[in-house]
């Protein structure tokens, strides 16, 4: 490499986003995923031995799933390879693996392919041209991908990596990349007298929801697009904030009593067969990058706890909405999550699941329930009969398929707990008991 060469790539990255020159260089560079890159940790020590296998990194957008490939990339002594999903075709990923093999044999040295977003690649003729050559160990397999790869990814392909869970970086996170960002004077914003308000800061990592390029991004554009005042400083308030991420604050605080109040008013609206105030709250919460799957985590105790039989496909829907989530993510997920919470609002409500299971619970703390009934224990061994373990009438095999027998140990007769409402398909529940 000579200077010229040396100079143009300077002069590049200083072109770059923020976000791509702040790109760690090393783990220790590395903020976040302590869970999996930690001191000790399986992932750190794999690749700090350069004894890495096939793995599969998975998290959501600018939680460093490229960054963690780039680091092993020049910690490796492997060739490294990295293939476009997108554009790939069988024959590229053929070829490849070609050199791949060649490298192996004539000169003993590995080959790693990290293929980015490897869920692009078709489930059938591209994944599997991989899969002899993984499981042969001719390649290194990092994939990275935002989706669920138990969804996106051939099971054989699969079950010979290892799936590492990147998770959405912390607000402390967050902040310490935005602080070494404006103190780097060499890749960052170092070079520039900024004065960022703390209520600033706080709205840029509220609105970059655990996405570290976001948040660099929405930071580098503050800065640049704000002038120097007399002091010589770039003040960064609240206003600015807002106005270089196009999106105003709004006031909750995920881990303080807005969260609960928000949360707890979206839960009564639906209860309260209220669509519009639900979706408004789900709204507010998703607006300001509240986890989705707290929010449809709710929705589905909501399902059994407040509309039960009255719909039991209230409790199919909101396993739905999960799915929708698991699979296809945000922004896209806010529309089967909203058809969710419409249907919720708008079913028929009833209690009585709940007040059921509730009572039963407190019954068995608090007073003596007796043994099960002799018919009803279980008579599948020789001597049964000896110890009056039988007499259990079969109902299907009477009229009806239904027959009058004792279920209820002796001390709890006559206690009853499901009590139907008149709510719903719970009515004709109630005609039949």
């Amino acid at each position: 490499m000579d200077l010229f060469s040396v100079a143009a790539g300077a002069m590049t990255l200083q072109a770059a986003p923020l976000a791509e020159r702040m790109r760690p260089r090393n783990l220790d560079d590395f903020i976040g995923q302590e869970h999996i890159i930690g001191a000790g940790k399986l992932l750190r020590r794999a690749i700090e031995a350069d004894r890495l296998g096939s793995i599969i990194l998975y998290g959501p957008p600018g939680t460093g799933k490229t960054t963690l490939a780039t680091i092993i990339s020049e910690m490796t002594a492997s060739n490294f390879i990295k293939i476009n999903a997108v554009s790939a075709g069988v024959g590229e990923i053929r070829e490849e693996i070609k050199k791949a093999r060649d490298s192996l044999k004539f000169y003993g040295k590995k080959t790693i392919f990290f293929i980015d977003e490897i869920h692009a690649l078709k489930r059938g003729s591209q994944q599997d041209s991989l899969l002899e050559a993984v499981e042969r160990g001719e390649v290194i397999l990092i994939g990275a991908t935002t989706q669920n790869p138990y969804f996106e990814i051939n099971g054989a392909l699969l079950s010979r990596s290892r799936i590492f869970q990147l998770k959405e970086l912390t607000e402390v996170d967050l902040g310490k990349l935005v602080r070494r960002a404006l103190e780097d004077a060499d890749r960052g914003l170092g070079i520039y007298k900024v004065a960022l308000e703390e209520e600033a800061l706080n709205h840029l990592v509220d609105i970059s929801n655990g996405d570290a390029r976001r948040v660099l991004n929405s930071l580098e554009l503050a800065v640049l697009s704000t002038g120097v005042s007399e002091d010589g400083y770039r003040h960064i308030t609240l206003e600015v904030a807002e106005d270089s991420t196009q999106q105003r604050l709004v006031r909750y605080d995920r881990s303080g009593d807005n969260h609960y109040d928000v949360i707890s008013a979206f839960i009564k609206s639906i209860r309260g067969s209220d669509p519009d105030a639900a979706l408004h709250y789900y709204a507010r919460m998703t607006v300001a990058g509240e986890d989705q799957r707290f929010i449809v985590r709710r929705l589905i105790v909501h399902a059994s706890e407040d509309i039960g039989l009255a719909d039991p496909q209230a409790m199919l829907i909101a396993h739905a909405a999960w799915n929708a989530l698991e699979t296809v993510g945000l922004p896209e997920a806010r529309i089967p999550i909203a058809q969710c919470i419409v249907y919720l609002a708008m079913a028929p409500k009833s209690n009585s699941v709940i007040a059921a299971i509730d009572q039963a619970m407190a019954d068995i703390k608090n007073r003596p329930v007796g043994n099960v009934p002799p018919h009803l224990r279980d008579a599948h061994y020789r001597g049964a009969d000896k110890l009056g373990h039988t007499g259990y009438k079969y109902p299907h095999s009477y009229p009806g398929h239904y027959v009058e027998q004792q279920y209820m140990p002796d001390q709890l007769m006559g206690v009853s707990y499901y009590h139907p409402s008149d709510q719903g398909r719970e009515k004709d529940t109630k005609k039949k008991t």
